[in-house]
C-alpha cells in the first residue's frame, strides 16, 4: 500500500509578492496585467473571496474587485522559490512529481528517514517550507494520488488533511463529480445529464457502462468511484509538447497583420524548440476568436521537423485553413511542436542533419499556389507576406 502527499503551495505567486511586499498583506492582490488585454495570473485569498480567481480576464476582476491591486509577474522568483521547494521534498524521497512550480506529488512508502507515517512527514515538510521560505503550503495525505489531491484542497490555506485506507472508499462516495481528477466542465454536464452527481451515483454504472458514455477515461471514474487508483508517482515526467503563444492587444482579421504576429509565435515557438532540442514531427496552430472560441489545425510529417524554414511553411499552411473576417476576428495565436522520436528507454534521439530536407508536402494547391514555395519571412517585426486561402 503507497503512502503518497500531494502538497499544494497556498496563492503561491501572490504569496510571494505579499511577502516581498508587506504593503500588500491582507489586501486583495492579482498578479498580472491591470489592462484590457490583461489576465489574472494569481489571486490572494483575500481577491478570492471577491470573487477574483486566475486566468479571468482583468478587466473582470477590477469590476468585481475595484481596489484589487495588480503587480507583473516575476517568474524567474517563482521559479527560485519553487526549486528551494523542491529540495525540501528530495530530503525525504527521490520519488518527486512535480505537476507545476506550486504543486507536487510524493510518494513517501519509502523514505529517506524511515519514517512510517506519511502525515508526520507532511508536517515536517509544510514545517520546513514556513521556516525557509516564509510561505504556507496545503498538503493531502492518503493511499494514492486522486485522493491525495483532492485531500489537499479540504483544509486551505495552510492545512493538512489526511484520508486513510480504510476510508478510501467511502470517502469517493461523497465527492461531488466536479472533484474527480479528468472530469473538466463539458464531462461533468454529460454526467449530470446521465443523473450523475456524486461519487456515489458514479459508483452505480458498471465500467463497460462508463467506457460507452466516456470512452477510455471511463475506466478511470470506474475505479476512483472506489477510491482506487494504480498511477505511480513519476518523478521525471516526459513532456509531450512545446509551444508558445500571444494575445494581442487588439483582435484582428487583417491577413498582414496576422502573419506578423504569427511570424513572432513562430520565431518564440523555434527559439524554445532549438534551445530544448525538442524536434518533434507534428506541428499545432491554436486560435482563440474574440468570442473565446478555440480552434486547433496540426499536421504531422514523416520526419521530425529539424529547420525553421520548414516550420514556418507549415504554420503559414495551417493559418490558411483558418477562418478569419469581421465576424471572426482573432484575439490569441498559438503554436506547439510534439510527437517527439523517443526511444523505449526515454531518451530522445539524436538526429544529425545531413543536408535532406524534411519530407515536407503541402496539403495541396490552394487557388494555384503551392505552399511549398512560400520563403521565410525576415527576421523584423514588419511583414507583407501573402496569404492565399480557401474562399
Amino acid at each position: 500500500m503507497r503512502k503518497i502527499i500531494h502538497v499544494d503551495m497556498d496563492a503561491f505567486y501572490a504569496s510571494i509578492e505579499q511577502r516581498d511586499h508587506p504593503e500588500y498583506k491582507g489586501k486583495p492582490l492579482a498578479v498580472g496585467r491591470a489592462a484590457e488585454r490583461g489576465v489574472v495570473a494569481a489571486a490572494s485569498y483575500e481577491a478570492r473571496k471577491r470573487g477574483v480567481h486566475s486566468a479571468m480576464p482583468s478587466l473582470t476582476a477590477l469590476a468585481r474587485c475595484p481596489e484589487i491591486i495588480f503587480v507583473p509577474a516575476r517568474f524567474d522568483v517563482y521559479r527560485e522559490i519553487s526549486a528551494q521547494i523542491r529540495e525540501i521534498f528530495l530530503e525525504y524521497t527521490d520519488l518527486v512529481e512535480p505537476l507545476s512550480l506550486d504543486e507536487a506529488y510524493l510518494d513517501v512508502t519509502r523514505n529517506k528517514f524511515g519514517i512510517r507515517s506519511a502525515t508526520v512527514i507532511a508536517k515536517e515538510i509544510r514545517g520546513k517550507i514556513r521556516e525557509a521560505t516564509r510561505l504556507t503550503a496545503s498538503a493531502g495525505v492518503s493511499v494514492n494520488k486522486f485522493l491525495a489531491k483532492v485531500a489537499s484542497d479540504y483544509k486551505k490555506p495552510d492545512g493538512m488533511f489526511v484520508i486513510p485506507p480504510e476510508e478510501a472508499e467511502r470517502f469517493a462516495e461523497t465527492l461531488k463529480i466536479e472533484q474527480f481528477w479528468g472530469v473538466g466542465r463539458v464531462t461533468a454536464k454529460k454526467m449530470r445529464d446521465s443523473g450523475i452527481h456524486t461519487g456515489g451515483d458514479l459508483r452505480k454504472f458498471g465500467e463497460a457502462e462508463l467506457v460507452r458514455l466516456f470512452g477510455k477515461a471511463g475506466r478511470m471514474y470506474y475505479l476512483f468511484a472506489r477510491g482506487v487508483d494504480d498511477r505511480e508517482v513519476m518523478p521525471e515526467r516526459v513532456r509531450k509538447s512545446l509551444g508558445a503563444e500571444n494575445t494581442f492587444l487588439s483582435d484582428s482579421c487583417d491577413e498582414k497583420e496576422l502573419i506578423k504576429r504569427l511570424w513572432g509565435v513562430a520565431q518564440e515557438t523555434w527559439n524554445r524548440v532549438s534551445k530544448s532540442c525538442f524536434f518533434g514531427r507534428t506541428v499545432t496552430l491554436k486560435i482563440k476568436y474574440a468570442d473565446f472560441r478555440d480552434v486547433t489545425r496540426r499536421k504531422t510529417l514523416p520526419k521530425t521537423v529539424r529547420k525553421l524554414e520548414v516550420f514556418w511553411k507549415i504554420a503559414i499552411e495551417l493559418l490558411s485553413s483558418i477562418k478569419f473576417d469581421e465576424e471572426n476576428k482573432i484575439r490569441l495565436m498559438g503554436l506547439t511542436v510534439s510527437n517527439t522520436e523517443e526511444n523505449s528507454y526515454g531518451f530522445r534521439q539524436l538526429l544529425l542533419d545531413f543536408g535532406d530536407d524534411e519530407e515536407y508536402q503541402p496539403m495541396g494547391e490552394i487557388s494555384g499556389t503551392h505552399f511549398s514555395k512560400y520563403e521565410l519571412l525576415p527576421r523584423q517585426d514588419t511583414c507583407t507576406y501573402p496569404l492565399t486561402r480557401p474562399e
